[in-house]
């Protein structure tokens, strides 16, 4: 049925948190209305499908969970998911990826939304309501509700078979299970009696070309039925038949009836391959289906072949493809193509059952080819031509990477990260990141850090680019295309596309100087929640200690410099770790902690928490004390010492005063941790002779090693400790006693090196000096 979200949530909409959507003038005079069907469905969870919708001027259809009736910031965190772009006009079927799986039944809205900014990205939560509002009319939003059964969905399609197994096209489960093969004869009720095998156990999500050994072989024609089922008793074993129904029941639709599909399999002993025209770097191919009945290979020929060159012709042969049908099989050429040609897949037998291709080195002998009934070798022809291929995956990411599944280039190159707005024209601005440079070859798993990160669930177009000016450097964006052009392939730039879910994305910068706060770049929160500094102790796995410090309550949405207290920068520095945490029990309180893990967990991403690391250091800080004293002249006793970071105390005498930086200095301490140290007997290098002015001075160890290196790097490294721009000091008398002297000699009147003892001129001059110094050796901060 048909309604619109009422006047009371529509009012929210328009006016709660001085959010402005961006609804006034957007319904006017228009050709068509928006609008939108959605019929009662069962999903495996991650997917639901929108009979119709209609958007006069583009954009996208939403789907939102029941709690958008609640309103409030329901209205965001409601959002499951948004189909891609859709032009305008009406379109049928629209499949919607859902960010978040549903875990059970619910009401489902259907609600076509504008793309208000034209980048054709859906960023209603990520903008916090300020772009992509909803179709509305007569001042409500534009809506359509169904009741979604959470289940399982399963798709097999008519193939043939060798008997043994069969292949289930798609297979999606909202909980873990199994898919099993049943023959016709369930249809007379032989619930048991007509299972024929069952897959291996299976995670919840999307599966394809799911293979299913046969326990019971078939062999006659016949409709197979494939039965998503549960594990009940989460033991990962099918025990269905065994239990006589008591376990691992069918999962069942919203007519209660188990989820299956039908599918008519013809046993075979025809085999059968199928390639398609095709880019390729040379160096790797895929055969898009083969079928051996008794096993073998499918090898890749050049079009010498069809000139008799049976041997010279071979480029490369796949891994043993076990009896049965197979899908896109991949194949490493061990001679690369140099120029485009016509490639010649052959399916060969296993004559040997060695299960390795031995056709070439036994000179036809062993693994020769299937062949027709008119002798000839089973074959498919397919024009390659020599550019580049890329393949990615949907998944769910962190957004500020992605992986690209295979990239495969002719030549040297990149591959590049554009989101959806290249669409619309925008070749340069889409542009997000790129990977490093690329060998010309077949790369698995290229990870791409992005320049500009993702913040909300998109459709992303891995992109196969040139390295023009060899410089190997990627210069598309900044010589404005000039230089490093897509390769290209029947026309057009070689891509493909994939879905990034992205429920929560976090910026952190490396900062210096932290006190009591550091401050997160931004983070987005689709649900809203909190994000929270750890230590690097997290690394370790010490999940709860490591927390520093969280921050406010944060409402769904974009937020830019959020600061968040923190307790301490252990060692005075560290690397922290900044991870959103959601609000799972909705009392806008931080409970991760306390409830050990049982409430807020933290967003999560590709099997792991959304996290951006950062390296901090804390003010770098240092208090010293130095007492008059009396001394052979070989050690001087610095009372006391607190060092934020660590270093050492060095001892200078007067001429420091005359800019003697490096030759005054007469000794220095062992290395000290940071904290708190007292009575520290620094041994001297250059004894006092006569009594003199000892100017004690805390250094940072910059460079690590935890050895004194001022002096040596002429003040590149372990400079001091500063406050206010000058180096932080104290200074003593010191009264030198000779150990052959049988009387003290008593500090009076003035230093050898002219200062008089406690002499707060002199010190002020030593401060200033030491001001000088200060600046000049810049502190040399920790990194």
């Amino acid at each position: 049925m048909h309604r619109s979200i009422g006047a009371v949530l529509m009012a929210f909409l328009l006016v709660t948190s001085g959010v402005a959507f961006g609804f006034a003038g957007t319904v006017g005079a228009q050709s068509q209305s928006a609008d939108a069907t959605i019929s009662q469905q069962t999903s495996g969870g991650t997917t639901v499908v929108v009979d119709e919708v209609t958007v006069p001027d583009g954009g996208f259809v939403t789907i939102h969970d029941s709690t958008v009736l609640d309103g409030g910031e329901a209205v965001f965190t409601s959002v499951r998911g948004s189909s891609d772009y859709l032009e305008p006009g009406t379109h049928e079927n629209v499949t919607v990826t859902l960010d978040e799986p549903l875990a059970e039944d619910d009401t489902l809205v259907a609600m076509p939304h504008r793309d208000t900014d034209g980048d054709r990205i859906y960023s209603f939560v990520s903008s916090s309501g300020e772009a992509d509002g909803p179709y509305t009319a007569d001042g409500e939003a534009v809506v359509n509700t169904a009741n979604v059964t959470v289940s399982a969905t399963v798709q097999m399609g008519d193939q043939p078979t060798d008997g043994s197994s069969v292949v289930v096209d798609r297979v999606e489960l909202s909980e873990d299970g199994f898919v099993t093969i049943h023959d016709s004869s369930l249809l007379d009720s032989a619930t048991f009696d007509s299972i024929r095998g069952t897959s291996q156990y299976l995670e919840a999500g999307v599966h394809e070309n799911v293979r299913v050994q046969l326990d019971d072989e078939l062999q006659n024609e016949d409709t197979l039925i494939p039965m998503a089922h549960q594990d009940t008793n989460d033991n990962q074993q099918y025990d269905f038949a065994e239990s006589e129904g008591g376990e691992d029941g069918p999962f069942v639709n919203d007519q209660d009836e188990a989820v299956l599909d039908t599918a008519a399999v013809t046993p075979t002993d025809e085999t059968t391959v199928t390639m398609n025209d095709t880019a390729t770097s040379g160096h790797y191919v895929t055969v898009d289906e083969v079928f051996v009945a008794e096993g073998g290979f499918v090898t890749v020929h050049d079009s010498t072949v069809l000139d008799g060159e049976v041997f010279g012709s071979i480029r490369g042969s796949s891994e043993y493809l076990e009896p049965g049908l197979h899908r896109n099989v991949g194949i490493h050429l061990d001679e690369p193509l140099e120029e485009d040609d016509t490639l010649v897949p052959m399916a060969h037998r296993d004559t040997n059952d060695n299960q390795e291709y031995d056709f070439a080195d036994s000179e036809g002998e062993n693994d020769g080819p299937y062949t027709t009934d008119d002798d000839d070798a089973v074959v498919d022809t397919a024009n390659a031509t020599i550019s580049a291929e890329v393949s990615m995956d949907n998944a769910r990411v962190n957004g500020n990477t992605v992986v690209v599944d295979t990239v495969d280039l002719a030549e040297s190159g990149f591959v590049t990260i554009h989101d959806s707005s290249l669409f619309a024209g925008e070749t340069l601005g889409s542009v997000r990141g790129t990977s490093q440079y690329l060998e010309a070859g077949h790369h698995h798993n290229v990870t791409i850090q992005l320049d500009e990160p993702l913040k909300t669930s998109q459709t992303v177009v891995p992109m196969a680019h040139q390295d023009t000016n060899d410089n190997e450097q990627y210069d598309f964006v900044t010589s404005e295309g000039a230089d490093d052009g897509p390769y290209t392939y029947a026309g057009g730039a070689v891509v493909d596309t994939a879905r990034m879910s992205v429920l929560a994305q976090v910026s952190f910068s490396s900062q210096e100087n932290v006190e009591n706060t550091v401050t997160v770049d931004n983070v987005t929160l689709h649900n809203g929640g909190f994000v929270t500094i750890h230590d690097s102790t997290v690394l370790d796995g010490d999940v709860f200690d490591s927390v520093r410090g969280t921050s406010e309550y944060l409402a769904p949405g974009t937020h830019q410099n959020v600061e968040v207290e923190i307790d301490e920068v252990p060692g005075g520095e560290d690397t922290f770790v900044a991870m959103p945490h959601q609000d799972t029990n909705g009392n806008q309180q931080y409970d991760f902690v306390s409830s050990e893990a049982a409430e807020d967990a933290p967003y999560v991403a590709g099997g792991g928490a959304v996290v951006a690391a950062a390296n901090v250091s804390a003010v770098q800080t240092a208090e010293v004390s130095i007492s008059d004293q009396t001394t052979d002249g070989s050690t001087v006793t610095v009372d006391s010492a607190s060092l934020s970071h660590g270093g050492f105390v060095t001892i200078h005498d007067g001429s420091v005063l005359d800019g003697a930086v490096f030759d005054s200095v007469r000794g220095t301490s062992e290395y000290l941790e940071a904290g708190q140290h007292s009575d520290i007997e620094v041994s001297l290098d250059s004894s006092y002779e006569e009594d003199g002015t000892a100017v004690a001075m805390p250094h940072l160890d910059t460079n690590g090693n935890e050895e004194y290196d001022f002096v040596s790097s002429e003040g590149e490294s372990d400079g001091p400790y500063t406050a206010d721009g000058s180096a932080v000091v104290d200074d003593a008398s010191l009264t030198v006693e000779s150990m052959n002297e049988g009387t003290e000699t008593m500090g009076g009147g003035n230093d050898a090196d002219g200062m008089s003892d406690g002499d707060g001129a002199g010190f002020g001059a030593v401060v200033a000096l030491l001001a000088i110094i200060g600046s000049v050796f810049a502190v040399r901060r920790l990194n």
